[in-house]
């Protein structure tokens, strides 16, 4: 029998926060995504990059304040380095998870650049914040230069970006090439890198692409079987918070629609997962989109864990 072909969506608790948490999370994060490979899943991984990027863009506009001689680094190559470097920790600890199993895969990573619309309505309301705070001073030169601020009581301002939908994985035959094949690909991170094309060029853009929106397109593409979303909590819940919250195990399409319709997940948490798998399904019919914890991933495998969505 083939194996499924599936899609895996990483969040921030399987990267941790800083160089060294994510060092120890991805171990743990790999062990969940050897036992996907056992179950016969051919993986194409996709993760969140927030803390990464962040980080990196701090350092890189502390580097500039440091020494005026060193540019800024823009916010589409902050991105490409934190693609690189989460990258080549995912491949070193699944390699060896692997190895250690008696499975010996390839796991690679590919730096993917995703189209966006340039009048794309986010960029007009960026909503994303990133980066260190800053004084008014700084705020004010950010602004200058055509970048969006937004005040944090008592802490100082801080830069937002715009979240634009993803167009095109401009990558995607090489992606699709290798996932073919069997082979482990590690690609999109951080929702990809966000670029407009011009001409015969790709210019970066200073925006950063939802995870869980690149994470559906991506399933979309490669023509996936599974989706499956490794998140913070082991399955969805309904009155998330409340004296009368419940665990949902199985929802159609039509009733994600109606919950979130109806206000039960929350904006920038849980509502965009749902889109993702409603917008998967609607394309994927024949699909499953799995959403679940990591740590939990070896119930959801049986049924025990996690919530599945169909059409």
């Amino acid at each position: 029998m083939a194996n499924k072909k599936t899609v895996v969506s990483l969040g921030h608790n399987a990267l941790g926060f800083t160089t060294s948490e994510q060092y120890d999370a991805i171990k743990l994060t790999s062990k969940a995504l050897a036992d996907l490979v056992e179950d016969g899943h051919d993986l194409c991984i996709t993760h969140s990059n927030g803390p990464q990027v962040s980080m990196i863009h701090k350092a890189m506009t502390e580097l500039r304040r440091l020494y005026p001689d060193y540019s800024p680094a823009a916010m589409c190559v902050c991105s490409a380095m934190s693609q690189g470097y989460v990258g080549y920790d995912i491949q070193n600890s699944l390699k060896g998870e692997l190895l250690s199993r008696g499975i010996s895969k390839t796991v690679c990573t590919i730096l993917t650049q995703v189209t966006v619309d340039p009048y794309d309505d986010a960029f007009y309301a960026p909503t994303k914040v990133i980066g260190r705070h800053m004084s008014a001073e700084e705020a004010a030169m950010e602004e200058r230069k055509g970048n969006y601020t937004k005040e944090v009581p008592g802490k100082g301002y801080l830069r937002v970006v715009a979240t634009p939908k993803p167009i095109e994985i401009v990558e995607l035959e090489a992606i699709r090439k290798l996932f073919d094949a069997g082979e482990i690909v590690v690609a999109a991170g951080g929702g990809g890198i966000p670029v407009i094309e011009q001409n015969c060029y790709l210019k970066g853009a200073s925006a950063v692409i939802e995870k869980d929106a690149i994470a559906s397109k991506l399933a979309i593409d490669l023509k996936a079987e599974r989706l499956f979303i490794l998140t913070g909590v082991d399955s969805v819940k309904l009155s998330f918070g409340k004296p009368d919250e419940k665990s949902v195990a199985h929802m159609t399409v039509k009733e994600a629609e109606k919950y979130a319709a109806d206000g039960e997940f929350e904006e920038g948490s849980m509502l965009p997962k749902i889109h993702a798998a409603i917008d998967f399904l609607n394309k994927r019919p024949e699909g499953k989109v799995m959403i679940t914890s990591l740590q939990a991933v070896d119930d959801a495998l049986v049924g025990k864990a996690g919530t599945v969505i169909e059409a």
